[in-house]
């Protein structure tokens, strides 16, 4: 962490010295009227850099480079978005047009690919969540914040526990990215979730289906970029302050944030907390499912005409409970002396023993240089992920994981020649993970990761090519250990590389009509505990022992997808498919058991199969008039062991969401008005592995309004929302309390999802010249 530190102080005084400002001018008008548009948000996505035009439309970029192509994002409330490649070396002011639109706009420049590109100029399969949604939908974090997204689901434990599912797949098959790094937080586990702040997003892009060409090993699934707000305008402080409640858990939530940008120096602090004691369902409290999170984050750094460098700093920290009471015969939930636990104690933010203890520090320094033959940019960070299980106290873990993490990445993007773009990479990482408490689950490990990639993409007019290949090296190394003075696990050295490559191709048919498509080939190397794992941990309900032989899953896919986007429909129909070969998953063989400490448990070993994963997603929206909004979406995932011809585990069901939502505009005083109905439609789901239960379908009814309060100009957003409005009681497919995966003894015992969940939440953007 010194050295990163180091490099960045000597770094930024040596940039600073040699710079000199150039600046870019423009206006954004009405392209029907050619009247000004004041308030207009103007990016540039790769420079991290953004301006708002002011009351005669006008805006200008300070600290930007002399020359070089990059592309601009227009937004303008109630205009259709848009994005322009701009040649920096011409200095001739520039002229934005925009053009009314009653539909949300589908135009989003993509971050989280190859290239930063339109959305319909990216063959890859992305969905992005932006502020407005992350803010409207209340959720108990940021992967529950996402799940509606077609083809997104989340495996659950609880309300405080969330792993993202992308096309059925999940745990290690999926990469989330936090200040361009991929997280590493022991994310093998059942109930180990994600350390990231859910305020701290600008925006969340989703990349469905496999993307290894990019990111190596673990994204066979998909990749969930979580991107951080752009510094501020220069010469500004911004910042906001968001609060929301909700009452089935009493789950309160704030975060404050403050930024600014003096002459290019750019900084950001942000502090967050979340707070909820035991959830609802129908039939009563279930205990010990509250959680207390507490973030801190903070960025410094320059954009200067030569690019940007930002260090970014953030320190997670959250305790979850993890219930394991038994019911009586009335359902009451009691303690180990046979007390009935009452709903005092269930609503008392203080948790109940056993709980979880998740601490998560992050240094990451991400640059952008700009040079005559092209441009190059890094990420190099530190992760410390400490995860403590208490159990018999609340200061001595009975299982403590601490896992260090040191990666980096870097990316070459030559100039564009002819319509080709090239890229080549390369990406490493070191990890060092160590037991601290007396209990073992894994053992002590090191690995090392080495990736090597070459990309190239071909534009033209209304179409796009690009082609890649990759080559992988991983190697781990495992150590034998003591447990009550008895040997566990054993000394191996494992080592694995690949070979993969990808295509993908995009059509514009027409300015509305667009098709995309990709075929390629992706690979994810065994984890640490699918080769050594031995043991049973709080949470899990069974034994799990590794198998260090297992080999690399490959996996070969493709994907298409067309898409119909004007002023009054927006609709996309995708289909992918995905045969992973040595697919690795846990089964019980011959209902082996095994006795803990006097508790007999399920033994579950890993073994590989063949797997073939395959798919629908669809959207359509109809906004026929500015009142009236009518969203849908449609998912489908299908997944068979070829082996044994049965369903893989944890295959979310298939579903329906219909939305309508009234938006009538006020004259004064009010904006952005919305009154929302939505039906979530979840289909049964009988199609089941062989230690999973089938799901009953249902239906829930949830109602939303949000309006924004104009205070003398300043802004102040209020939503309000009711979630499962009738109650419903049923059990999420994906959840880990549904009958068959909470106690496989008994598989009619489970515990309901939440029930109805109010929320009201309040967001005070503000700026300060």
């Amino acid at each position: 962490m010194k050295s990163i530190i180091l490099y960045l102080l000597l770094f930024l005084s040596v940039s600073s010295a040699s710079a000199r400002l150039v600046s870019l001018e423009g206006k954004v008008i009405d392209g029907q009227s050619k009247e000004s548009l004041p308030g207009a948000l103007i990016t540039i996505p790769d420079l991290k850099i953004s301006v708002v035009s002011n009351s005669n439309g006008k805006f200008q970029f300070n600290n930007i480079p002399e020359k070089g192509k990059f592309l601009v994002e227009i937004r303008y409330i109630g205009y259709k978005t848009l994005i322009e490649t701009i040649d920096f070396s011409s200095r001739m002011p520039l002229v934005f047009e925009l053009y009314p639109s009653i539909i949300e706009t589908k135009e989003v420049v993509i971050t989280g690919t190859a290239f930063s590109s339109d959305n319909r100029k990216n063959s890859t399969s992305v969905s992005a969540v932006n502020k407005d949604q992350l803010i409207n939908r209340p959720s108990g974090n940021l992967i529950d914040a996402i799940a509606k997204v077609p083809g997104v689901s989340q495996v659950t434990t609880g309300a405080g526990i969330s792993k993202p599912v992308i096309r059925g797949l999940s745990y290690n098959r999926v990469v989330t990215l936090v200040d361009g790094a991929k997280q590493e937080g022991q994310q093998w586990g059942d109930e180990h979730g994600m350390e990231v702040d859910q305020y701290s997003a600008e925006r969340v892009e989703i990349l469905r289906g496999a993307a290894s060409l990019l990111y190596g090993s673990d994204a066979l699934g998909g990749v969930i970029n979580v991107v951080d707000a752009l510094p501020s305008p220069e010469g500004q402080i911004k910042g906001e302050v968001l609060s929301s409640y909700q009452s089935n858990n009493g789950l309160s939530g704030s975060s404050v944030m403050l930024q600014g940008n003096s002459n290019g120096f750019v900084w950001r602090a942000r502090g967050s907390v979340k707070s909820a004691y035991s959830y609802n369902a129908p039939g009563g409290r279930i205990a010990n499912t509250g959680f207390n999170e507490r973030n801190f984050s903070g960025q410094l750094g320059l954009n200067k005409k030569w690019g940007y460098a930002h260090l970014n700093l953030s320190s997670f920290k959250n305790n979850i409970g993890l219930p394991d009471f038994s019911r009586n015969d009335d359902g009451q939930f009691e303690d180990e002396n046979g007390e009935i636990l009452t709903d005092k104690q269930l609503k008392d933010r203080t948790l109940f023993l056993p709980f979880q203890d998740i601490r998560h520090y992050k240094v990451a320094l991400n640059s952008h240089l700009l040079f005559n033959s092209g441009r190059l940019r890094t990420t190099i960070a530190y992760q410390n992920n400490q995860r403590r299980e208490l159990e018999d106290d609340r200061i001595n873990p009975s299982l403590f994981f601490d896992l260090k993490t040191y990666s980096s990445d870097f990316k070459y993007y030559f100039n564009e020649n002819n319509g080709w773009e090239p890229v080549i990479g390369l990406s490493g990482s070191l990890q060092d993970n160590k037991n601290r408490a007396e209990e073992l689950l894994i053992p002590d490990y090191s690995s090392n990761e080495l990736g090597l990639f070459a990309y190239a993409k071909k534009s033209w007019n209304s179409s796009t090519f690009n082609v890649g290949a990759r080559f992988d090296y991983r190697s781990i190394t495992a150590e034998q250990m003591e447990e009550d003075g008895n040997p566990k696990f054993n000394n191996f050295t494992n080592n694995f590389s690949n070979l993969s490559g990808a295509l993908g191709f995009t059509k514009e048919f027409t300015e509305q009509f667009n098709f995309k498509a990709n075929l390629g080939s992706a690979f994810r190397s065994p984890n640490i505990a699918e080769l050594s794992s031995d043991g049973v941990h709080e949470g899990t309900f069974r034994y799990e022992i590794g198998n260090n032989n297992l080999k690399p899953e490959n996996s070969y896919y493709g994907d298409f997808a067309f898409e119909f986007n004007n002023n009054v429909v927006s609709a996309s129909v995708g289909a992918f498919n995905n045969h992973i070969n040595n697919y690795i998953y846990n089964r019980q063989l011959s209902n082996e058991t095994i006795v803990v400490d006097t508790e007999t448990f399920p033994v579950y070993r890993f073994v590989q199969d063949n797997a073939n994963l395959s798919g629908l997603e669809l959207g359509f929206t109809l906004h026929p008039a500015e009142l009236i909004h009518f969203e849908n979406s449609f998912s489908y995932t299908k997944g068979v062991n070829r082996a044994t011809n049965k369903a893989l585990p944890f295959i979310p069901a298939a579903v329906l969401r219909n939305e309508i939502r009234l938006e009538p505009e006020f004259k004064k005083g009010l904006k952005n008005t919305y009154f929302s109905l939505a039906l979530d439609n979840v289909f049964k789901q009988n199609k089941v592995d062989v230690f999973e239960t089938s799901t009953a379908g249902y239906t829930l009814v949830n109602l939303a309004m949000g309006t924004t309060f104009m205070l003398k100009n300043q802004p102040l957003r209020l939503n309000v929302s009711a979630n499962n409005l009738f109650d419903k009681a049923y059990y999420d497919h994906l959840s880990r309390f549904k009958p068959g995966r909470l106690d496989e003894a008994d598989p009619t015992n489970g515990y309901y999802n939440q029930g109805r969940n109010i929320s009201v939440g309040l967001y005070l953007p503000f700026v300060f010249k």
